[in-house]
C-alpha cells in the first residue's frame, strides 16, 4: 500500500470547507428549506426535483444538485452527489491476537461520487464511483481497500397503475433487508457489497413483493476497475412485506451458491437455501423487532441444517429529560454439532452488517448465543450515546468460535467451554448537520478461557469518524 497524504488533507479540508459554509444556511432554516430531500443511505433514493423552485437552491453547490433536461419537464435532470467518510481505527488484537496477531492503527477512507439522471419520472440511470483506502494498515482485506472502480451503475423504471407501482432495477446496485442482519450493504466496514443483479419489485400498499437474482460483486485491489462478479457467487430471493397494525411483517426464501466453499467439517460448492421472517413495530414506548433464518442445501457431499434468531427490544422514558431507552438485544446462531458426520450445522451470516453487534469485528453470527441489554441517552436533538455490555456464548463446544465475518479461531473448536466471553460497548453519534455527523465507538472483549488457552487476550477496540454526504 502506499502513502497518499496528500488526499486526506485534501478531503478533509473540503469536508470542513463544506461543513462551514452549510452551517451559515443551517442557522436560518425555514420551512420551505426543510422540504429539502434528506441524505439517504441508498442515495439513489433521493428526489432532488424539488429544487425546481428556485427559493429552494439554498445551499453550497446547489446548482449541481438540480439540472433540468428538458425546459418544462421538472422530472427529468441531473444530480451530482459525493459521500466522504474518515474512520481512526485502533484495535489493539484482532482475532483476540491468536496467532501473534498484533495490534493495528490505521485511516480507513472512503470517498464515493455519483451521477444521478432521471427521465420523464420513470427513468433512472444512477453511475456511483469510489476509492478506497485503508492507511496504514499492516495487513489489508477487500473489505478495507478498493482502488477507483464501479460502486453502482444501473438502469432503473418505475410506473404507476391503478393497482400499485411497479419498480425495476438492472445493474451493479446494492441490496439491503431490514436490519440488514443477514443482507446488507455492508457500511460498517470501509468496502460495502454491490450485486450485479436484476430486481423487480410491485408496490401495493400495504403489500410489497421484491424479487432479484444476481452475482455478488468480488473486491479487488490490484488496480483500477478490476471488481467484478462470476457464477461462482450468487444471490436470489423473493420476498414480501405487509404493513400491520403498529408495524410490519416480512419474510422471503434466498438461495446462496458458492464454489469452492470451506467449513470446518466440509469443503465444496455450497448450495444453501434460507427461509426468513420478521415482525417489527413500535407502539407508544415500546418497539421491537424479531427475526429468524432456517437454512438448508448442501456443503459438497454433506446437507446443511442451520438456523439463527436475532431481536431487539426496547423502552423510551419519551417525557424524561434525555428520552432514556433500555434496550436488550437476543440473539442466536447454530454451530456444527458433530464433527465428521454428514452435516453442517454452522449457519452462514451471508451478507451481514458488519456493524450489526459493533464495529470491533469479535462478533458474528455463527455458533452464537448473545444477550446484549443497553441504554440510551439523548442529551440533545443531534446527540446520541449508547452503553451496552454483550455477553456471550457457543450455541454448542462441538464447533469454533467465530469472529467476523465469519472466522473460525483456532484451537477453539471442540475445546474448552460454551463460556466465550464479555464486551462493554460506548458509542457517541452526533449529526453536526444535515450533511456532516461524527461519531465515536469504544469496545472491549473480557475474552473466556478457551480462547485465551488457544492463545488469546482481552482486547480493546477505538473507532472515531466523520462522515459528510452531499
Amino acid at each position: 500500500m502506499t502513502s497518499n497524504g496528500p488526499c486526506i488533507v485534501i478531503c478533509l479540508s473540503a469536508l470542513a470547507l463544506y461543513a462551514q459554509a452549510f452551517g451559515a444556511h443551517a442557522a436560518g432554516d425555514s420551512a420551505e428549506q426543510r422540504k429539502r430531500p434528506a441524505i439517504k443511505s441508498n442515495r439513489w433514493e433521493e428526489d432532488w426535483s424539488v429544487l425546481a423552485d428556485p427559493k429552494l437552491r439554498t445551499e453550497p453547490l446547489d446548482q449541481f444538485k438540480y439540472i433540468p433536461l428538458f425546459v418544462g419537464d421538472t422530472d427529468s435532470y441531473i444530480s451530482f452527489g459525493m459521500n466522504l467518510r474518515e474512520r481512526f481505527e485502533s484495535n489493539d488484537a484482532p482475532g483476540f491476537g491468536i496467532g501473534a496477531v498484533g495490534g493495528d492503527s490505521y485511516l480507513l477512507q472512503r470517498l464515493q461520487f455519483h451521477v444521478d439522471v432521471h427521465l420523464l419520472d420513470t427513468w433512472q440511470i444512477f453511475t456511483q464511483f469510489e476509492d478506497v483506502r485503508a492507511f496504514g494498515k499492516e495487513t489489508p482485506t477487500p473489505a478495507d481497500e478498493n482502488q477507483l472502480d464501479l460502486r453502482q451503475a444501473f438502469l432503473g423504471y418505475k410506473h404507476e397503475f391503478d393497482s400499485g407501482t411497479l419498480l425495476a432495477r438492472v445493474g451493479r446496485q446494492e441490496i439491503g433487508f431490514d436490519l440488514q442482519r443477514f443482507v446488507s450493504s455492508r457500511d460498517g466496514p470501509n468496502v460495502r457489497q454491490a450485486f450485479d443483479a436484476v430486481w423487480a419489485e410491485w408496490d401495493a400498499t400495504p403489500w410489497r413483493f421484491k424479487g432479484f437474482v444476481s452475482q455478488v460483486v468480488q473486491y479487488f485491489d490490484e488496480g483500477p476497475f478490476d471488481d467484478a462478479s462470476s457464477g461462482n457467487i450468487s444471490f436470489s430471493a423473493l420476498r414480501f412485506e405487509h404493513d400491520v397494525p403498529n408495524g410490519g411483517i416480512s419474510g422471503y426464501y434466498g438461495f446462496y451458491h458458492k464454489e469452492s466453499a470451506a467449513y470446518l467439517d466440509a469443503s465444496g460448492d455450497e448450495n444453501r437455501s434460507g427461509i426468513d421472517a420478521r415482525y417489527f413495530g413500535r407502539s407508544g414506548p415500546w418497539d421491537w423487532d424479531i427475526e429468524g433464518m432456517f437454512q438448508f442445501g448442501t456443503v459438497g457431499s454433506k446437507g446443511v441444517v442451520a438456523w439463527a434468531v436475532g431481536s431487539r427490544f426496547g423502552y423510551t422514558f419519551e417525557d424524561v429529560a434525555w428520552e432514556p431507552r433500555l434496550g436488550l438485544q437476543l440473539d442466536g446462531a447454530s454451530g456444527d454439532r458433530h464433527s465428521g458426520d454428514d452435516t453442517v450445522g454452522t449457519f452462514n451470516s451471508l451478507f451481514a452488517n458488519g456493524s450489526y453487534f459493533n464495529l470491533a469485528g469479535y462478533t458474528t453470527y455463527a455458533n452464537l448465543i448473545h444477550v446484549k441489554p443497553s441504554v440510551t441517552f439523548k442529551p440533545t436533538e443531534s446527540a446520541t450515546v449508547m452503553a451496552a455490555i454483550g455477553l456471550q456464548w457457543r450455541e454448542t463446544m462441538g464447533d469454533a468460535i467465530y469472529a467476523a465475518p465469519i472466522h473460525a479461531l483456532a484451537g477453539t473448536a471442540g475445546q474448552g467451554s460454551n463460556w466465550t466471553g464479555y464486551y462493554t460497548q460506548l458509542r457517541l453519534d452526533y449529526a453536526i448537520n444535515a450533511n456532516l455527523s461524527a461519531a465515536a465507538e469504544y469496545v472491549h472483549f473480557g475474552v473466556g478461557n478457551t480462547i485465551r488457552h488457544a492463545g488469546g487476550h482481552d482486547s480493546d477496540y477505538f473507532g472515531g469518524e466523520l462522515k459528510l454526504a452531499w
